[in-house]
């Protein structure tokens, strides 16, 4: 990728799906399942046939490709997975497997199942289906969206979200709203999820619930007056601190829910205590004018990729959508979604009010969030 960073967001959450979808009248968002990468890559662990030359051409082995070499930070080409597939057809022994395939091809009976059950049970439905129940009814979704599966990558990535354009069939990197948003899935990884193809098809299916709700969401941000309004004026490093939250938060939501029901672990309290701590320290460093810009580019990297529980932004976020989806039903939470990521917070102040035992935000944060008692 000639030293350009390749842009992606990635979350690794295991969760089933939602029941009984609701109608959304607008709600018209399509995934475009391509298997092909994953196809000839299994056929090369069999060791039976396949070339490596074509597998490592397929868009999606282009996409893993890119964000392997990312995450590794390596230059990683063609002609390297080319060879590192050459070795798994034939179970040589490379030294550095930087793209996990020793592990996906001794694992080539379950990654077969697996993506036999994708197409089987008609995965890209059943994920939309899970995402749609967390927009309002009249939400103005309409979205297609490339969804590449493959079977090798970075060994701390399962599935996530790119932007990206194309040459011929090679993925250049673009900034945040630019190029195709596509998503890129690994099997290698999925069948790591449970015992089972049922299991592990429950967990990849929210796995990419997880991705496709923050990609439907910033398709209705798009159409939406309030939040075209809130995004048309610039935004301090507290207020993207925030919109992070929101949007992480409810998608993590979207997980514990599908997971655990909603409960938390036995240490979740705990947990969730530090990760509001750290909350709150953060947003005083952004709302001090003394910190750097580079102190500023940490702190929201670390809100949001820096282990699940670490995240402290995803997991604040998290409890203040729980909290509002069981203390005010699923209706209150949903609406929030029309709101900016203040109102969102402001909501969860007021269920703070009743009750001091939940995990507090400063009141430098609730000042900030334009908070008053009513």
């Amino acid at each position: 990728m000639s030293g350009r960073t390749f842009l992606f967001f990635l979350f690794a959450v295991c969760v089933p799906a939602f029941a009984c979808a609701q109608e959304h009248a607008h709600f018209q968002l399509y995934l475009d399942l391509n298997t092909a990468s994953a196809e000839r890559a299994i056929e090369i662990y069999q060791g039976l046939s396949g070339r490596p030359e074509d597998a490592a051409r397929e868009r999606g082995s282009q996409l893993s490709l890119a964000v392997t070499g990312n995450l590794a930070g390596r230059h990683l080409d063609t002609p390297a997975l080319e060879q590192a597939l050459a070795a798994a057809k034939f179970n040589q022994d490379l030294g550095d497997d930087v793209f996990q395939m020793r592990r996906a091809r001794a694992d080539v009976a379950a990654l077969k199942d697996l993506l036999l059950a994708l197409r089987r049970r008609n995965f890209a439905q059943k994920v939309v289906s899970t995402v749609e129940q967390l927009f309002p009814a009249d939400a103005r979704v309409q979205a297609r969206i490339p969804m590449y599966v493959v079977a090798f990558g970075h060994n701390n990535i399962d599935a996530y979200v790119v932007r990206v354009r194309w040459q011929g069939d090679v993925p250049i990197p673009v900034g945040e709203n630019e190029g195709e948003l596509t998503i890129v899935v690994n099997l290698a990884k999925a069948v790591k999820y449970g015992d089972g193809t049922d299991e592990r098809f429950i967990g990849l299916l929210s796995v990419v619930a997880h991705e496709v709700f923050h990609a439907a969401y910033g398709v209705y941000k798009e159409t939406e007056p309030a939040w075209r309004a809130y995004y048309s004026v610039q935004r301090t490093p507290f207020e993207e601190l925030l919109d992070l939250a929101q949007n992480e938060g409810v998608a993590y939501y979207l997980s514990l829910i599908q997971r655990t029901h909603g409960r938390l672990p036995e240490d979740g309290l705990q947990r969730t205590q530090v990760a509001f701590a750290r909350f709150n320290a953060a947003a005083a460093e952004l709302l001090s004018p003394s910190t750097t810009s580079k102190r500023v580019s940490d702190l929201m990297r670390e809100s949001n990729t820096s282990g699940y529980w670490e995240s402290f932004g995803s997991i604040t976020g998290m409890i203040v959508a729980r909290q509002i989806d069981q203390t005010l039903g699923r209706t209150a939470l949903v609406e929030t979604l029309r709101g900016n990521p203040q109102s969102f917070f402001r909501t969860y102040v007021d269920l703070m009010r009743r009750d001091n035992g939940l995990p507090a935000l400063s009141p430098q944060v609730i000042q900030q969030i334009g908070y008053s008692s009513r």
